[in-house]
Formats: C-alpha cells, structure tokens, sequence
C-alpha cells in the first residue's frame, strides 16, 4: 500500500495531473456516493480546522466547531492525537479513509479501520514518516487496541465537529446528485463526468484532474470509479495513493452561495416570476424536483418539514405539474410536460442577478 495523495492543485499554473483511465466497463460501473462519507468528512473536515484556505465557505462551522471543542475540553485530544494524523500534507495513510465508509453510516468506516491489518497500518505509517513525519506514539496504531482507541477518539470528534451539520450535508450531496444526473440524462456518464470541473477535465477516455505533487496514471480496469462528493473539502479533489484499492475520488461538493438558506436559494433559482405565483415555498418545491426527488430530498433541499414538502407536491400534482411515482416506501416526484413548461418560462423571464 500506500498513502493517501492529497495531490491538490490551482486549475491555472499547474502542469501536474492525476489521469484516471476508463474503459467501457468503467464507464458502466461509475457512480456517484448516495451519501456522505464519514470517513472523508471527518478527514477534510480537520484539514479545515489547520487551514484558512476555502474558510470563507466554513466560516460559521469553524467558529461554531471550535467553540464545541472547547466547550468539552477536546482541545488536547484534538491537538496531541487526531491532527497530527491528519495533517494537511502531501500524504496520509490510505487506511484512516476505508473503503467500508462510502454509502454507510460512520459505524461500517471505524470498523473498516479498525480491521486493517497491522502489516499494512506499519507499512502505510512507515511511508508516511518517511514523506511527512509521524508522531512517535504512531507504530502504536498498528495495535488493534489502539485502532480501537483512535475509532472512539474521532466517533468523540464526528459528533461535535460533523454531526450537527449531517442534514445540511445530505441537503448538499441530494443536491449535487440530481445535478450530476441531469448532466447523465444529457450526455450519458461522459457527460456527467465532463460536468465536475473547474479541476477536472474529461478527455474521452481520460479524466484530467489538476494535482500538485507529480503526474500519476490511474487506470481502473473495469472497477469504476466512486465519485464521493464531500461538504468540507475546498476546491481541488483528492483521491488514494494504492491503485489496487477501490478507486474512488473526493471533490467539494457544489456549494450555494454564504449566507442564504436552502429554501431562499431554490426559490431564488427557480425566478421571481415563479415565486410570486406559487409563493416561495411551492415555488422551491416544484424547481427541487426539476432532475427528480423523493419527498424527503425535497424537505432537505428546501430547508422544509417532510410533512410540509409532502403537502407542496400534493398541490403541485392536483395542479398537473409533478407526478409522482412509489417505489417501495420511497415516492420520486418529477416534472410534467407542463410543469417544465412553467419552469422554463419562469427562468427565462427571470431578471439577471
């Protein structure tokens, strides 16, 4: 094994790039996370706490964040024990973010973790000294006791630092998601994967992504690739060092501009025209479903009550604007021929921002 390579870099300026090679069957087996992944989030989330970089669009969970921390005396936990394993540096160990963590709760990740094999954590610890610097007490880690400790030292860590903000995070990935499959819809997965940018270029059958350490090939032969969308990473994706581990690739969700909520957003998207006809809830609801949503998608997008959202899209079907499809104790509401007619209008006739 290897590291992780935080290989990160400015879309302008840099020449080095981590080329992801697909085939057909790549293409095929490419996905996008269904939620955020724990593991990740706690990771970008500490390069966070040790960066002003990107901090602008954090700004309220920073402050928020270390008020918490301090508020329950983790200031020396975090310092002494977790930072040190998550510098923001070129390299970290691959295990810290296993594979077990992507569509599962934060359990599935720590378990994941906590069963590596000692041979491979002294293995990965060993170039990560060599290429950061470890700590002293990390050989340590290579005892499944102490991976156990560490697995409750950032289960102490997730639920001040990540927790509270698990619903706007899913808000965001629910959001990003039907973002990526309308670009599918468009242009098949090529065009959704020509869609991640500004650091990201796709080149059938290549993905460019601009990095800053040194060029790398990664060619998945047919495993696909994971797309993990991660609320606190900050502007460049990241991605494994071990090409023989599931191939996956983190990169900042998109992000609404600081400051306004959820549901002032949508609403906001959808055009004045369309907020004032249907009010700005309705209004938000119907451009929510505009790639397809289930009704709890649409309460987390809108900033709204499920309750409330289920009663917005009863309208908005009696109106002949969504239908609404069951699937098991799922319902995805979509547009309507007419629906998407208003909201076409509603955006074109729209004032500039």
């Amino acid at each position: 094994m290897m590291l992780n390579l935080i290989e990160k870099a400015q879309v302008q300026g840099r020449n080095e790039m981590l080329r992801i090679h697909f085939t057909d069957a790549d293409l095929a087996r490419t996905r996008v996370a269904r939620s955020p992944d724990p593991m990740w989030e706690i990771t970008t989330s500490l390069h966070r706490l040790q960066t002003k970089r990107g901090r602008w669009s954090h700004a309220e969970w920073y402050r928020s964040t270390r008020d918490r921390i301090a508020d329950r005396g983790l200031g020396s936990l975090l310092q002494k024990f977790l930072l040190p394993l998550f510098p923001r540096a070129a390299y970290f160990p691959d295990f810290l973010t296993p594979s077990q963590g992507a569509d599962e709760e934060l359990d599935g990740g720590l378990e994941g973790m906590v069963a590596t094999s000692p041979d491979r954590v002294l293995k990965e610890m060993a170039i990560f000294d060599r290429r950061v610097g470890a700590p002293s007490w990390a050989p340590r880690i290579a005892e499944k006791e102490s991976r156990q400790e560490l697995a409750a030292a950032l289960r102490t860590y997730y639920d001040v630092a990540v927790a509270p903000y698990a619903e706007r995070m899913q808000a965001r990935m629910d959001a990003e998601r039907a973002l990526r499959c309308r670009h599918a819809l468009d242009g098949g997965i090529g065009g959704m994967l020509a869609s991640l940018g500004p650091a990201m270029c796709w080149r059938p059958p290549v993905l460019h992504v601009s990095f800053t350490v040194a060029d790398r090939d990664l060619h998945l032969n047919g495993r696909g690739l994971v797309l993990i969308p991660s609320y606190f990473a900050a502007q460049n994706p990241t991605t494994l060092a071990d090409p023989e581990l599931p191939p996956v690739l983190v990169y900042p969700v998109h992000r609404a501009a600081p400051g306004r909520p959820p549901l002032a957003t949508v609403a906001a998207n959808a055009g004045a025209p369309l907020t004032a006809l249907l009010g700005r809830a309705r209004a938000g609801v119907l451009r929510a479903t505009a790639a397809g949503a289930t009704t709890g998608e649409i309460a987390r997008v809108t900033g709204i009550s499920p309750s409330s959202a289920s009663k917005h899209t009863t309208t908005l079907r009696e109106a002949g604007l969504i239908t609404s499809h069951r699937h098991a104790t799922t319902v995805l509401h979509t547009l309507t021929p007419a629906g998407a007619a208003v909201l076409r209008a509603a955006t074109r006739t729209a004032p500039d921002a």
